[in-house]
């Protein structure tokens, strides 16, 4: 039965995470008391301290490290490092807990089901005209919500590749209407980092699947073209997004003046940042900047309606410094060392080659639509954690 439960939080935190904010923070807390408990009662906690729980804890105590130094103290500095460890227990937990194909498939299930029942409710939202552009409820803002949902089309793409050779010919057809559900709603985020990287998706997986099967590469080859074809003869709205920025000569739509704000506030706190979600607080550096940097037709002021740094890395440097950055990319580089040294051989079995798949995805969605969006944040922070978690706990030991 306590098996049962903790199985059961996860899965509802899986199901209600960008549906509910009420009950995906009770499933967390849940989940989180239930695996400890458990361990407990089993004496095991997933086995011996290794370099990865030192990655973990030492990326989870960078962001309260940082508060106690914040350079602009009085702010959130304190609540941004609770969010750090609420995503970053989930990485933790997952790693440390071996579930079986059962329990992954509710896992994934509730993942896709949630994504699904979401997207119904944002069409729904938009259609009555509610909030700014399509929007999961719980995850918010478009470029997030956007984040999300490019992650659970490489999950389902990864999901497909796995399976399709054993799945029914109504498997896979409903397979793929789900991966075109989520693409299409990707697409009308109009989110141009997160379409980009979304697009590429499929291409890359596929060639990470080169040694077990070469069909996926044309296949994806394929669906890209219809895609982009499709998207021009619609008139897709992030293409008329991108003509304007052409027009207005601001294709990075004030990035580039946010970012210099970013790098001027860790200038003045180089070690330990501003403090986590402290990022509006460094206005003022703004006026240091020289006068008439930027192009005529922008607004340098713009960049001052921001509350992040539109950037993972140039957000973690600004509020973190140079310590939560150190931290945040020992991880990012072992993740990534280790998904190339520990993709599945040939004949590994679906389970490996999904969980090699998912996590992938997670990795090149944070980073790649990072480099231009605050990623690793919330909703789609726990997402992308509980998928490269889920892989840490069931790759080839070396």
């Amino acid at each position: 039965m306590s098996r049962r439960l903790e199985i059961g939080a996860l899965v509802a935190l899986c199901f209600f995470l960008p549906l509910y904010e009420a009950p995906k923070n009770i499933f967390w807390a849940l989940y989180l008391v239930v695996w400890i408990v458990n361990r407990a009662r089993a004496r095991d906690f997933g086995g011996r301290w290794d370099l990865w729980d030192s990655l973990i804890a030492a990326w989870i105590a960078s962001g309260f490290v940082v508060a106690a130094f914040a350079g602009e103290p009085g702010g959130d500095e304190w609540r941004g490092p609770l969010d750090l460890l609420r995503y970053g227990s989930i990485l933790w937990l997952t790693k440390r807990s071996r579930y079986s194909r059962r329990e992954l498939a509710w896992i994934f299930g509730a993942l896709v089901a949630s994504t699904i029942v979401g997207l119904a409710m944002a069409y729904v939202a938009q259609w009555r005209g509610q909030g700014g552009g399509l929007q999961l409820n719980s995850v918010g803002h478009v470029n997030h919500t956007a984040i999300y949902l490019a992650i659970m089309l490489g999950v389902c793409i990864s999901w497909v590749l796995a399976v399709w050779r054993h799945a029914s010919l109504g498997g896979r057809a409903l397979a793929i209407a789900v991966n075109a559900l989520i693409l299409v709603g990707l697409v009308t985020t109009a989110s141009r980092g997160a379409i980009g990287v979304g697009l590429a998706l499929p291409v890359l997986l596929a060639i990470g699947w080169w040694k077990r099967s070469r069909v996926p590469l044309l296949a994806s080859a394929v669906a890209l073209a219809v895609t982009a074809i499709a998207m021009f003869v619609g008139g897709a709205e992030v293409l008329r997004k991108q003509e304007r920025s052409f027009e207005t000569n601001n294709m990075l739509a004030y990035r580039a003046e946010i970012w210099s704000m970013a790098t001027t506030a860790w200038r003045e706190h180089p070690w330990f940042g501003v403090g986590m979600d402290n990022f509006g607080r460094v206005t003022p550096y703004r006026k240091r900047l020289e006068e008439g940097k930027a192009a005529p037709t922008r607004d340098p002021t713009r960049a001052l309606e921001f509350a992040h740094a539109h950037s993972l890395f140039f957000n973690t440097l600004a509020e973190r410094g140079v310590v939560g950055s150190v931290a945040l990319w020992a991880l990012f580089i072992a993740l990534f060392v280790s998904l190339l040294r520990n993709r599945p051989v040939a004949s590994a079995d679906d389970e490996a080659w999904l969980l090699w798949g998912a996590a992938a995805t997670a990795w090149l969605v944070t980073v790649g639509v990072g480099l231009v969006n605050t990623t690793l944040h919330h909703e789609h922070g726990i997402l992308a954690v509980l998928l490269l978690g889920l892989w840490l706990s069931k790759r080839p030991a070396r």
